[in-house]
């Protein structure tokens, strides 16, 4: 018989390999889906302005001025707080820019006004954009949220302050506080659903309309609140039992294909304290959460560095392993009006991710997907005879297949079918190639290239008596 594998899917750890949709993967790393169907490898990174003072960004964000034109580019590191003018001039030291080392900042704006607070530190606030000014009467809270013609704060208690209407320089003459019930203090805020969203460090949320507050039937709030980005008023966030989305009812998750990466019973999945600080980013239609290395309990593999990816459009999960590991992640539109996605790591330096870019700034990326095919008859032994692969011309590719009787991935023997540079690749398997299932592999590793796999069609005979 013909098998066809021309619609490869994602990351599936959660279910059966028995009982995979074709296409379904036991791997995937740094691939995308630029086509539905298709694996293409990532795009890669460059260098994003200098090092600043050298210290690892713990926080990059955007101001937008109301001009709809001046815009800068802020990173927090080592109790510095740096700007770039519309994001393509130097990182320079804002005026009384000094916070707390190794300590989160938040920010809003009101009335072309950005303030930024800090557990514990001194609130601030600028109308230029290059220096700032100390906000006297303003809570000393890190999470901040304009809504409502105020500026709300919150983060070292349960109270959620806010400031003057229409005033966010003034916390004394028109300023007060809510107290949010229930147990834990603060733990982020945002606005989903044209309302005020509170979350608290026990997995507690309430929403606040200006006239009530409600709590949300929930104990899934994000254990990281640096974790939390939006696309299209839909939330994504990470918690100890997973990923979920919000778009302002309940938090619902959505991981489930990665919960073995996630936590398993090895307690090799996320480490603990990455569910308190792990950054999330979005970009496009993708989701990124870097975690930190992870293996699952299934395939034992492990990903380094790894970056777990929620592609919004399709529901699918996939892993990037980026050469330089992400502490912060930050959107913003260029003076063109393009969407950029940068990221800070360790050792100072900021990134580009995206575009031509085809090396992880000159570091080879390594692509690899793996899936296990058993054509709906896994009790029935089989004989392969030929195989057709179909990729983009001049890919460097390697296509590995492996032929067993049993699902143990640590003795296969793999046999690799050649070059895939044509964009369609002819392989006759040796005679007597049976057995029961049918593992593949794709995998390349280079800093100069990138290609799609769009799948492969198989000749096969099944044998043996069928009743």
């Amino acid at each position: 018989m013909i098998y066809r594998c021309l619609n490869l899917g994602s990351l599936n750890l959660k279910v059966s390999p028995f009982l995979h949709k074709d296409g379904d993967l036991l791997r995937c790393v740094n691939f995308e889906k630029d086509q539905v169907g298709a694996l293409k490898k990532r795009p890669g990174y460059i260098t994003y302005l200098g090092t600043a003072n050298g210290s690892t960004p713990l926080d990059l964000f955007t101001w937008q001025k109301d001009d709809g034109t001046t815009f800068y580019n802020y990173r927090n590191s080592g109790g510095r707080l740096y700007y770039s003018t519309q994001g393509t001039g130097d990182w320079t030291l804002c005026g009384n820019g000094t916070v707390t080392v190794d300590k989160h900042i938040g920010h809003a704006v009101l009335e072309n006004t950005l303030l930024i607070g800090q557990a514990g530190g001194t609130t601030r606030h600028t109308t230029s954009g290059t220096a700032f000014t100390d906000t006297t009467s303003a809570p000393a809270e890190e999470f901040l949220v304009s809504k409502y013609n105020r500026i709300w704060a919150g983060g070292t208690s349960s109270n959620w302050y806010y400031c003057t209407a229409g005033t966010p320089t003034d916390w004394t003459s028109d300023s007060s506080s809510i107290k949010i019930p229930g147990a834990g203090r603060v733990h982020g805020g945002f606005v989903a659903n044209d309302k005020i969203v509170i979350p608290k460090n026990s997995g507690m949320m309430f929403t606040y309309d200006d006239y009530n507050l409600r709590q949300v039937p929930t104990d899934m709030g994000p254990s990281s609140p640096y974790s939390l980005a939006q696309r299209e008023d839909y939330w994504f966030m990470l918690n100890r039992l997973g990923f979920f989305g919000y778009s302002g009812d309940r938090p619902k998750i959505i991981s489930n294909p990665i919960e073995k990466q996630i936590y398993n019973d090895a307690n090799t999945g996320i480490a603990g304290t990455s569910f308190d600080s792990a950054p999330g980013g979005i970009y496009k239609y993708d989701y990124f959460c870097a975690v930190g290395s992870v293996t699952d309990d299934f395939t034992n593999e492990t990903v380094s560095n790894c970056i777990e990816k929620y592609d919004y459009q399709l529901d699918e999960w996939s892993n990037y392993s980026f050469t330089n590991f992400p502490t912060a992640f930050n959107t913003y539109k260029d003076a063109n009006g393009d969407e950029k996605f940068i990221f800070g790591a360790s050792g100072g330096q900021c990134y580009s991710y995206g575009g031509t870019a085809l090396s992880d700034n000159g570091n080879s990326i390594e692509s690899i997907a793996e899936g296990f095919l058993h054509f709906g008859e896994p009790e029935i032994d089989k004989y392969f005879t030929e195989l057709w692969a179909f990729s983009s011309p001049g890919c460097q590719a390697t296509l590995q297949i492996a032929i067993s009787d049993t699902f143990n991935r640590n003795s296969l023997n793999w046999q690799n079918i050649g070059s895939l540079s044509s964009g369609c690749k002819y392989f006759g398997f040796p005679p007597q190639s049976r057995g029961k299932f049918m593992f593949y592999r794709i995998h390349e590793f280079s800093k100069d290239s990138r290609f799609t796999f769009y799948g492969f069609v198989v000749n096969l005979e099944g044998i043996g008596a069928r009743r």
